[in-house]
Parts: C-alpha cells; structure tokens; sequence
C-alpha cells in the first residue's frame, strides 16, 4: 500500500478537524502533560498529517518541513517522544476511519509517520529559534489586475524577516497546506508584510489568497527563509534587477533596502505579457519619482503597443541596460528562471554575479 492509499483516511481526519483535533490532543496529553500545547496541536496535527500523507508534494514539502523543524524545536521535542505523537496521530485516524479501518492501513500509517518524524527531527537540527508560526490579520486586500491580489497582514508579534527571503504562508481553509511567498517590503515600524499573489490555475493555496480571503481573516506565517536573493554585502556594486510576474515582489524589498541603506544605481526590469498585467505600476512609479538612483523599465511580451525599448521578455530587455560589474538577481516564474544563468553565462555575466532564488 503506497501513500496516496492514505488520502481518504486523511480526508475525514480533516472533515472532522474540531473533534479529531481534540482526541489527538487528549491522547497526547495523556502519555505527556504539556508536551503539546493545545492552540498548538491543531496546525501541528495537520501539518504533519499532510507531510505523511503527501510525501511527493515537492511544493509544499520544504514550507512543511521548515514550520514543523521549528515546531519541533519550540516545544521540546525529543526523539523519545516520537512514538507519542505517533501513536496519537495513527490512533486519531483509526478512530475517525473505524468503518473502514484495517491492520494493512495501520501498518501504512506508522511507517508514513516514520518517514515524516524522521524528517521532521533532520529539519529541527538545522532550525533556529523562535516560533514555528505566526498569526496574522489580512488588513489589506487588493486586486490591482486579474487574477493578482496584494495582501497586506499584520503578524499578531513581529516577524523577523529580511528582504529577499521567503516565508510559509497557510490558510485555515486548507488545513496543513503550506506555500512559500516572498514579502515585497523590508520590515515596517507596523509590522504588516506585503504579498503578491497570482492565481496559479492548478494551485491550491494562490486561488484561495486571491479570490476567497478577505480583510478581517486570518493566515499563519511560518518562520523566514533565505531564496538565494539576499543582497550582496558590497554597497558599491551597481543592481540589475530583473522581475517577472510576482517575482516583483522580493526584488522591490532589495529596492527598499537599498533605500534604508546606501543607495547605488539600480535599474529593474519589471515583465509582464501587457501592459494591463502591470500590475504593481502605482507602486514602482512613486520608488520611480522618489530616487534618482532607481531605473524602472518595463519589458511586454505579448503587447502591440509596446515601444522597441520595452519589447521582449524580461531577460531580453534587461541584458539591454546590462553594464560590466553588476550584479544581477533574477525572479519570476519557474520557465523564466530555468534558462536565464545559461543566458546571462552567454551575454557575459560572471557566474558569481548571478543571483537566482533557491528552488523550495
């Protein structure tokens, strides 16, 4: 029986997610007071039920990983306690599936468990402090082209993230269910973060944040992580930045930064398919107007109307304002980025000056 045999057990552990929730925690408790508090036990739960279940799910794997790792550590796990939640977590599912429940589908369950716990304690060896989750109010949501949303939230405590980096973002409408989005601003005196959001027409978490959340609901924010775009520590080094759809977002947050710091030329490239996909022009026009060291030139794909200087992909329009000495960091969608090192190899960037986000 292989893990996708699973599924449906899962599925009514989640239908049923107050009660479920519940006996797992009491089962814990019972074995180990404390171990597990309650307000945690139900992300916690869910998380791990669905890193068992869908151990092929290479989008949301390293989100899960990096928000149980740190769970892991926060409440003190240790390897002598693993048979107690795992004992819990089997025992809940059969209860929840006793109509359907027999000893093959048990056997199934504990070595799923297994296999996720083991990873789960690789991933808290190499995790920092601090919580495994934040809770976060939507304050803001905006739609500023189809299919695009730009949530503002505000964490329930500070959220110590640096610009580039990427964060875990999970939905209560989808239980255990955990994508990476990078902030599109460096850390405000407010707290609240930036995310821009495009409806992925198979995705699970993109369609929900852009058509179903509202101002007032509430998202959990896992703890921050490094893509492979922070900036380099030289001030001196002039910045092509080159965005493609909501890769914008972690590329205006290095535009902010530089601002905080030591300003330098920086020209960005924003892509779009139109202009009416342009969607963050507002934004990029008030950095335009209030730096005279910040270029913003768009590049349009598919766009009749687009002058020469703007027309082409990204990549291609950049290498035009590309000079000797800068470094470069590219993000947008996984075609975009998949073919631009060998591309810039080619135009003649130095290896070392190429920055691409990490594949989560």
């Amino acid at each position: 029986m292989n893990a996708v045999d699973l599924g449906p057990s899962w599925t009514i552990v989640l239908r049923h997610a107050d009660r479920t929730v519940r006996h797992f925690h009491e089962l814990v408790e019972e074995r180990l007071p404390g171990l597990l508090p309650e307000p945690a036990a139900g992300p916690f739960l869910a998380a791990l039920g669905r890193l068992a279940v869908e151990a092929d799910d290479r989008a949301g794997r390293a989100a899960l990983l990096t928000v149980l790792g740190h769970a892991y550590r926060q409440h003190g796990l240790r390897p002598y306690h693993e048979s107690i939640v795992g004992d819990a977590l089997v025992a809940t599912v059969a209860r929840h599936f006793r109509a359907q429940w027999r000893p093959p589908l048990g056997l199934c369950w504990a070595r799923a468990y297994r296999r996720a716990i083991r990873a789960v304690a690789q991933a808290a060896s190499q995790s920092g402090e601090g919580p495994a989750w934040w809770s976060a109010e939507v304050v803001g949501h905006d739609r500023p082209a189809e299919g695009v949303a730009i949530l503002t939230v505000r964490p329930q405590s500070a959220l110590p993230f640096r610009p580039g980096q990427a964060v875990p973002v999970n939905v209560d409408a989808l239980p255990g269910v955990w994508r990476w989005y990078s902030p599109a601003n460096v850390p405000r005196p407010d707290g609240t973060i930036e995310l821009h959001v495009r409806a992925v027409p198979a995705g699970t978490v993109s369609p929900v944040l852009v058509h179903e959340v509202r101002p007032g609901d509430r998202l959990r924010l896992g703890p921050p992580r490094g893509t492979g775009l922070a900036l380099e520590a030289d001030p001196t080094r002039e910045l092509l930045l080159v965005a493609g759809g909501t890769g914008l977002a972690p590329l205006r947050a290095l535009v902010e930064q530089v601002a905080a710091g030591d300003p330098r030329p920086v020209t960005l490239i924003v892509g779009s398919r139109s202009f009416a996909d342009l969607y963050d022009a507002v934004a990029l026009d008030k950095l335009q107007c209030a730096y005279d060291w910040l270029t913003v030139r768009p590049a349009f794909s598919h766009d009749s109307l687009a002058t020469p200087a703007e027309e082409g992909d990204a990549l291609t329009v950049a290498l035009r304002h590309h000079r000797p000495g800068q470094e470069v960091y590219v993000c947008g969608p996984p075609a975009m980025v998949a073919g631009c090192r060998l591309r810039l190899l080619a135009a003649g960037v130095p290896a070392h000056r190429i920055h691409l986000p990490d594949a989560h």
